[in-house]
């Protein structure tokens, strides 16, 4: 009989049993799925964080960044220089003017009440004398005025009309904003019909006709035309001289006013 412990079966022919298999062989859980599972879970609880303090973050760079005043936001091409209105020390639509210095005055009517500067004056003259050769009277009905006298007619004239500040200055400059304190403003008649003084109709005279085709040459414009960027209402009657750099950089510095192309 052959010895058990040397014959080629196994001493117990029962199944094999989990301790005689390797532990690297036996069926435990996969546990690959489940790394799989944390890493992305993992993953996207990363990106949830990062995103949530992205908001975070700019939101606290909105609160604490600095504010654009109403200057810094309008647009980048906007200046001073594009618009009459960007004046900030306009009052009502009209710009700042100083007095005229009284030694630099020269009468222009026969009782010297109306005066203009010197080199104003006596290019009205002339022009007053071209006039009445063609057959045409000009007459001078309020030259130089002080702010003084502007006050009155502002506040004045605006009281017993019933006028509001706006409405008063679609008429009239507030005082130290009228281009009469210059020297260089004045506002003419036809002394033919007087009646057309100071109103719209001045437009259907001889006078106005004639100071449209000719004023330019001694150096005169009219100020307040139809539709002016200043929002001051029409007024036919009242010119300006701008016949040398003085009168000319005081209407036009800091104005954008551009060239207008004429016929050659």
């Amino acid at each position: 009989m052959k010895n058990a412990e040397f014959s080629g079966k196994p001493r117990n022919s029962s199944p094999v049993s989990g301790e005689d298999i390797p532990a690297a062989l036996r069926d435990t859980p996969d546990v690959a799925p489940r790394r799989r599972l944390s890493l992305l879970v993992l993953g996207i609880g990363g990106v949830l964080v990062f995103a949530l303090l992205a908001v975070i973050s700019g939101f606290l760079f909105a609160w604490t960044a600095p504010k654009k005043d109403a200057v810094s936001q309008s647009s980048p091409t906007s200046t001073p220089a594009n618009s009459q209105n960007n004046n900030t020390d306009q009052v009502l639509g009209h710009l700042p003017y100083t007095e005229a210095p009284e030694s630099e005055l020269a009468a222009i009517s026969a009782d010297g009440r109306q005066r203009l500067r010197k080199v104003a004056a006596q290019k009205y003259q002339e022009m007053v004398a071209a006039a009445r050769s063609a057959g045409v009277i000009l007459t001078p009905i309020s030259g130089f005025r002080s702010v003084k006298e502007q006050e009155q007619l502002f506040f004045g004239v605006g009281a017993q009309r019933n006028q509001t500040p706006a409405q008063r200055a679609a008429l009239s400059a507030p005082p130290g904003h009228s281009e009469h304190h210059t020297g260089y403003a004045v506002d003419i008649g036809d002394g033919t019909v007087p009646a057309t003084n100071l109103n719209e109709n001045f437009e259907n005279t001889k006078a106005f006709q004639w100071l449209q085709t000719n004023a330019a040459r001694f150096g005169f414009e009219m100020s307040f035309p139809k539709n002016n960027p200043q929002g001051v209402s029409y007024e036919p009657w009242h010119w300006r001289f701008v016949g040398d750099r003085d009168s000319l950089e005081t209407f036009y510095r800091a104005k954008n006013v551009k060239p207008t192309p004429t016929p050659q």
